[in-house]
Order: structure tokens, then C-alpha cells, then sequence
């Protein structure tokens, strides 16, 4: 490849984020497979023609898929289809559209959002009710919406009847129910479920599908479960900037992922990183585990210094800088070796403290 050269140390690891990994093999071969020749682009090519039956298996007969660019797309644009212009969504407090969107959902839509707080980052019916009021009040942002995170930023996992218990709520009150589904595979890995056990079954209405963290390259979907409560998507992706004119190119991965059980793999892998980290760290005097560990994120609580020492040697984020709360993230390609070395390296550097 004239004028390419390699600019960062393949051999270098961390615990940063899943977006950090690269992509993984199968996805790489099916974009190779997908290039060549002219297909239609913005999505009348073959290979997003064929991904409906492919996310119809994982999400029923009436998913209908759009892929998108980005998880902050899938999440605007589902969220616009699911609001009037008046709208708002009530979302936990630690929610990604909530914390880590720099306000899209308000500056790009228009939409408000009604946080609400959660020790674990679960919504529950009575939380909800703390926001789900004042309909009719032209003065009161109408909450027609609600939005939860599978797994949640918290790394907690909803079972399939704490969801079927949002959702009724929620539809008796009028709101229809999103998912925020950017590792919506580690909550199937961790609960042992069909993706649609905890989505469609359980009368969620869209769904953001995450593919990125998962092993793609990039790409995102925005899964509409129940077409006659969710429309205008396709309009809603133009307007958004998320259409794509290469389609087959996110398509083909979404079917590389989704085709076989490259989704399952991946993540539980990912998923089981994640516990062998906890059982390597648990027993570290002066290291303090937040949280069960349910899907492939680990909460730790470390002196200042030890976390800033670790952190240039592999990185992770601070996830609380008031409590000193570290976030350390387990990915498809996390290796036994890199929790192990890790470990180490975090037990050498609590003896300096």
C-alpha cells in the first residue's frame, strides 16, 4: 500500500473501551466479499435487501432494520420517530443519550429529556412515575417516550420481565418504549436469550442495535419492532445525515454478525473477560469492586495515584473522578494474557502505595 505505514502498536492493549478494539477478522472478510463491481447505493443493493430476513430471525417477522453510521444517530433518529414535537423521553440518569451525547437529543431533535436517578441504572415503573406527569400542562414538555440502556451504562443487565414491566407500564400510560441497544449482544450472552426475548416479546417499540462495539468497523441500527406505533424512520435517516450511499458496505457487516453466531461469540467472550478480571482483582486489598459484573464492564474504586500510574501503562477511563471510580472494559479480542498481565500490573502498582 504506497505511502501507508503502520502508526500505532498493534501490540499496545487496554481497558478504555470496546471501541478501541479493531474489527474483527469475519467482518473484515465480509467487507473484502461485498467490494467490487457496481451495486445501487443508499440501500436498494442486495446485501441490505437481504440483512430484513437476517435481523427479522433475531427480532421477529416485523423488525424492520435501518442501518445507520453512528450510535448517537441510531439513538436521535429512533427517538424522533418515536416523539411528537413536543415530546420527551424520560431516561435514567446515567444513560448514554443523557450523559454522553453532548445534548444531541435536545440540540439535534428538539427533544427533552426527564432524568431520573437509579443506584444501578435501571429504570423501574415507579421510578418512571417520577417523571410520567403532566399531560395536557402546554407548559410541561410532554413525556411520551421512555428510554433504557441494555446493558445499561452501569454494566447492569434488565431481565426480560423487568422490561415486559416497562413497557406495559409505559403503554398504559400512553409512551412507547426505546431501547438503547449498544451492547444489546453482551445482555443476551449474560442473560442466556434470544435478543428478542427481552426487545420484541416484551413490547419494546425500536431499538438502537449496537454493531460497533461488537467487532465492526463502523455501524449502527435502527430496528423498528412495531411499524404501526414507529414511522417516517427512512425520512428521519435522510434529514439526520445517516444515510449512507455505500450501504452494502454497513449491511455486509451486520450480516457477517448477525448471519451466524459471530454476535454470540464475540460478546460472550468479551462477557467472560470481564469475569475473569473480576475474579483477578476481587481479593486486591485496597481495591473496592462497585458492582456485580454482569456483561463485560468491571467498576473498580483504586487510590488516585495507582489509577493514574496503571492508566500510562494500559488505559482506561476514570468513570467518577469524585469517588475515584475506575471503569476498566473487556472487548471481543481481549486476550487471557491481558487480564493477567493487567492483574499483575495493578498488584505491583498497589504496592507502591
Amino acid at each position: 500500500m504506497s505511502g501507508v505505514v503502520r502508526r500505532h502498536d498493534p501490540g499496545r492493549r487496554g481497558f478504555a473501551s470496546d471501541n478501541n478494539a479493531g474489527v474483527h477478522p469475519e467482518v473484515l472478510a465480509a467487507i473484502a466479499l461485498a467490494n467490487g463491481g457496481h451495486q445501487p447505493a443508499y440501500g436498494s443493493d442486495d446485501y441490505t435487501v437481504h440483512l430484513q430476513q437476517i435481523f427479522r430471525r433475531h427480532f421477529g417477522e416485523r423488525a424492520v432494520a435501518y442501518p445507520v453510521f453512528s450510535g448517537t444517530g441510531a439513538n436521535i433518529i429512533t427517538l424522533q420517530a418515536l416523539l411528537p414535537r413536543w415530546g420527551a423521553v424520560i431516561v435514567a440518569d446515567s444513560a448514554h443519550i443523557f450523559t454522553d451525547e453532548c445534548g444531541a437529543p435536545e440540540k439535534m431533535a428538539g427533544i427533552k429529556c426527564y432524568p431520573v436517578a437509579t443506584p444501578d441504572g435501571k429504570l423501574t415503573p415507579e421510578v418512571i412515575d417520577r417523571q410520567a406527569w403532566g399531560w395536557g400542562n402546554e407548559h410541561r414538555a410532554q413525556p411520551t417516550a421512555v428510554s433504557l440502556s441494555q446493558c445499561t451504562e452501569l454494566g447492569t443487565c434488565y431481565s426480560p420481565a423487568e422490561i415486559r414491566a416497562i413497557c406495559d407500564h409505559a403503554h398504559e400510560l400512553g409512551m412507547l418504549v426505546h431501547v438503547d441497544g449498544a451492547r444489546l449482544a453482551n445482555a443476551a450472552a449474560f442473560l442466556g436469550e434470544p435478543m428478542r426475548r427481552f426487545t420484541t416479546d416484551a413490547g419494546v417499540d425500536a431499538v438502537s442495535f449496537g454493531g460497533t462495539k461488537n467487532g465492526l468497523l463502523l455501524g449502527e441500527a435502527v430496528v423498528v419492532l412495531d411499524s404501526e406505533r414507529v414511522r417516517d424512520v427512512a425520512y428521519l435517516r435522510m434529514m439526520s445525515m445517516q444515510l449512507a450511499s455505500k450501504m452494502r458496505f454497513l449491511s455486509v457487516q451486520f450480516e457477517a454478525l448477525l448471519g451466524g453466531d459471530l454476535w454470540l461469540r464475540s460478546a460472550m467472550h468479551a462477557n467472560a473477560m470481564a469475569t475473569r478480571l473480576e475474579s483477578a482483582v476481587v481479593g486486591i486489598d485496597g481495591v473496592q469492586l462497585m458492582r456485580p459484573v454482569q456483561a463485560n464492564s468491571v467498576f473498580a474504586v483504586l487510590p488516585r495515584e495507582v489509577s493514574a500510574r496503571l492508566r500510562k501503562r494500559y488505559p482506561f477511563y476514570v468513570w467518577n473522578e469524585r469517588t475515584e471510580e475506575v471503569r476498566w472494559m473487556c472487548a471481543f479480542d481481549t486476550t487471557i494474557d491481558d487480564v493477567d498481565n493487567f492483574a499483575d500490573a495493578l498488584v505491583e502498582e498497589m504496592r507502591h502505595t
